[in-house]
């Protein structure tokens, strides 16, 4: 049955959807929903040079208020199987746990979900407005073929949210620790620093970009960029890998390359950020401090595409049904959050308001990625309350 989110997720995780296969995964997901009355659409999305994926997006009512739960079935490699206690894909239980790869990111926050619908139908009839599974095969992957685009396929076809919560784990030691609010932005790239190649012994003959690198690459990450904001912790810059393909210790390399990732604040927008690391390099360029006596280093800058843009909801009604049912279900209050890293839910911001919530997280991507059936329960009865405070809340 639907309402049993144990034997949801067993289904669910027994799936092999790892990006970017949908392994059956989305076909068990419309097998639980289409006999609560939800119409079901499949929609494969396309782009050159990349896999196509299988997206799900399922709705059950036709009037408003809508709520949207949004979550992906895809999930990350196992890693070394022979490391699991459990396969991967058995979803086995021992010791009041269910293990599998997905059990919390985020196969059972759909698992979940879905049980916690059916209970209300059961009790309550079908919702007095809509509720809709947005359901993606890229959320590990690239997100390309995802949500993004199944976004823009059902908005094209004339549907509208008034309010988005997404499965993902977001409590980080028990289950209504956090809800995620809002997320910080994103934005990667890569520096090129050009040089002289010549004999490590004649270094007048050469110009080692290593030198031009250290300077730009201290740039990027002092000063920090700032000291945090009311609701977002500081930016922080990462340079994630530094290269220059040379094998031997006497040949001074042609050229230097770095990666870096920033994941910023509301201080700053990806094009304000983009002009102060431009700054940065310039003024660093210019450094003659391991440079002695050489014109400004050569470098080039080459940005990601699609970078991550912060945002924060400040939806009353949503936030307030959410933690409201928290508390009332496990006694404590949730602080509200927007640390981590990105999700889908900045995608789904540019359509209505979206928070997070979902497992606890300590075990996702690792070997024996497991959750305790009391915490399924929990979360199921979690999101059935939510549900209807929500309706009874959500202003059209």
């Amino acid at each position: 049955m639907t309402s049993d989110p144990v034997a949801n997720l067993q289904t669910l995780i027994r799936c092999p959807s790892v990006t970017p296969a949908e392994g059956g995964a989305l076909s068990a997901l419309a097998d639980m929903l289409l006999p609560l009355g939800f119409k079901v659409d499949r929609m494969t999305a396309s782009e050159a040079g990349m896999p196509d994926i299988e997206n799900l997006y399922a709705r059950l009512g036709n009037a408003g208020p809508h709520l949207m739960f949004a979550g992906h079935t895809d999930v990350v490699p196992v890693g070394d199987e022979a490391s699991w206690s459990h396969p991967p894909f058995a979803a086995d239980i021992a010791n009041g746990e269910l293990f599998g790869r997905g059990a919390v990111d985020m196969k059972g926050g759909i698992a979940c979900f879905a049980a916690a619908v059916a209970r209300y139908i059961e009790k309550h009839g079908a919702p007095k407005g809509s509720v809709s599974f947005l359901i993606t095969g890229d959320e590990e992957g690239p997100a390309i073929n995802g949500t993004i685009k199944l976004l823009q396929w059902a908005a094209e076809k004339g549907e509208r949210w008034d309010a988005s919560i997404v499965g993902e784990p977001t409590n980080p030691d028990r289950l209504g620790d956090m809800i995620k609010i809002g997320r910080r932005g994103s934005l990667s790239g890569k520096i090129i620093v050009h040089g002289v190649q010549g004999h490590a012994a004649y270094p007048h003959l050469a110009d080692n970009p290593v030198r031009g690198m250290l300077a730009l690459a201290q740039a990027l990450m002092d000063p920090p960029f700032d000291s945090g904001t009311e609701n977002f912790q500081p930016s922080n810059l990462e340079v994630t890998t530094v290269d220059v393909g040379n094998t031997v210790t006497n040949v001074i390399p042609a050229k230097a390359t770095a990666s870096f990732n920033i994941r910023f604040n509301d201080t700053w927008t990806a094009d304000t950020l983009k002009a102060e690391i431009i700054a940065r390099l310039d003024k660093a360029a210019a450094d003659q401090t391991l440079r002695p006596g050489r014109e400004p280093a050569k470098y080039e800058i080459i940005w990601a595409d699609r970078p991550s843009h912060v945002f924060l909801t400040r939806n009353n009604a949503l936030i307030a049904s959410l933690s409201s049912s928290i508390e009332t279900v496990t006694g404590q209050a949730p602080k509200l959050s927007t640390t981590g890293g990105t999700s889908d839910a900045r995608f789904i911001k540019d359509y209505c308001p979206v928070v997070e919530f979902g497992l606890v997280g300590q075990t996702m991507h690792m070997v024996d990625e497991r959750v305790a059936l009391s915490d399924l329960e929990t979360l199921t009865v979690i999101y059935e309350t939510f549900i209807e405070r929500w309706f009874a809340n959500a202003v059209v």
